[in-house]
């Protein structure tokens, strides 16, 4: 008779695995999965797509090293670690929840320098409030802000050259660690100048000969080479007129009337209600992009770095990604 395989969180190698390394953030979509018992179910209460909902339940089964759930065709039922897992992952959001209280009063005065790279033009309000807060609870550190492409954002951290990042990070880079921010979804945009603008009745078919204007990552092995990837399987065959790795400059030359642009719906949300530009099919989008809280594992922390990281993390484990924006 084989002998049962011990749960992993029993064993004491995997609890200091789950303390140390574990993405909080898996537990808590994982906690959705279970309470609505599907991926679609979970996807719609988390405004999340299924495919990030099922990478993010794989992730998780990886860091772990074990099955989480059954699948039984749209619906799916927890193993016995994934039972396990659900209890703790509640006990946790439970938790963390209570946090808030406890953090209205810092008992300590923090001080010291937080250097943060960040791409441009993140909107969020969420984000926009835990700064807010920070400074209020902590106006003694200083922070210093500097805006990047991403790749450069990555490369600074892994460096060791600055506390935090906020940017794309398409391939996981082993020494950092990394959190969803925020999921962008990225759809076709023209100027009022471009011939496409305010045409309605437009299929994707209308689009394959238009010329583009693009990111500079925007390529095989950029952050968002997926924009590339989805140009050669639809078949578009318009060339790259005008590239900048600045979203304000795409977003310029979209306006220019140079091509048609690929740009985040919400922020852009405002200048298609003024009719600055025009939205274009794919209706549902074209991908979906997450910024991330990114800074390396190895990283010696100041006082306040580390209250800084303790305070951003708590504010993604009590927001919903969709109350970010």
């Amino acid at each position: 008779m084989t002998t049962p395989t011990a749960s992993p969180l029993r064993n004491p190698e995997a609890r200091r695995f789950l303390n140390d390394r574990l993405d909080w953030n898996l537990l808590r979509t994982f906690l959705v999965i279970g309470q609505e018992g599907s991926i679609s179910r979970a996807a719609a209460r988390l405004y999340l797509s299924q495919p990030a909902i099922s990478q993010a339940l794989k992730r998780l089964e990886e860091q772990l090293d074990c099955a989480l759930v059954v699948r039984r065709g749209p619906r799916i039922s927890l193993t016995r670690t994934g039972e396990e897992v659900i209890q703790i992952a509640a006990e946790l959001y439970g938790t963390v929840s209570r946090l808030g209280p406890a953090l209205d009063k810092p008992a300590e005065t923090v001080v010291g320098k937080v250097r943060l790279l960040t791409i441009s033009r993140i909107q969020s309000r969420a984000y926009d409030e835990f700064l807010a807060q920070f400074h209020l609870d902590y106006p003694q550190v200083e922070l210093e802000v500097d805006v990047l492409r991403s790749s450069d954002v990555i490369s600074a951290l892994l460096q060791k050259t600055a506390s935090f990042g906020l940017g794309l990070c398409r391939t996981p880079q082993p020494k950092l660690e990394q959190r969803v921010l925020l999921q962008q979804r990225y759809a076709f945009f023209c100027g009022k100048r471009h011939r496409l603008f305010g045409r309605k009745n437009l299929g994707l078919s209308d689009l394959l000969d238009e010329n583009f204007v693009s990111f500079t990552s925007d390529q095989i092995g950029g952050n968002l080479s997926p924009l590339t990837v989805f140009r050669d399987q639809q078949g578009f065959t318009g060339r790259i007129v005008a590239s900048s790795p600045s979203l304000d400059e795409i977003r310029r030359l979209v306006g220019a009337g140079y091509g048609i642009g690929c740009l985040p719906e919400h922020i852009v949300a405002a200048d298609v209600q003024a009719e600055e530009v025009w939205r274009l099919p794919p209706w549902e989008g074209v991908i979906d992009v997450n910024v991330y809280l990114l800074w390396h594992r190895e990283q010696k922390m100041n006082q306040a770095e580390s209250v800084f990281l303790e305070r951003f993390q708590q504010m993604l484990m009590t927001t919903d990604p969709a109350e970010r924006f």
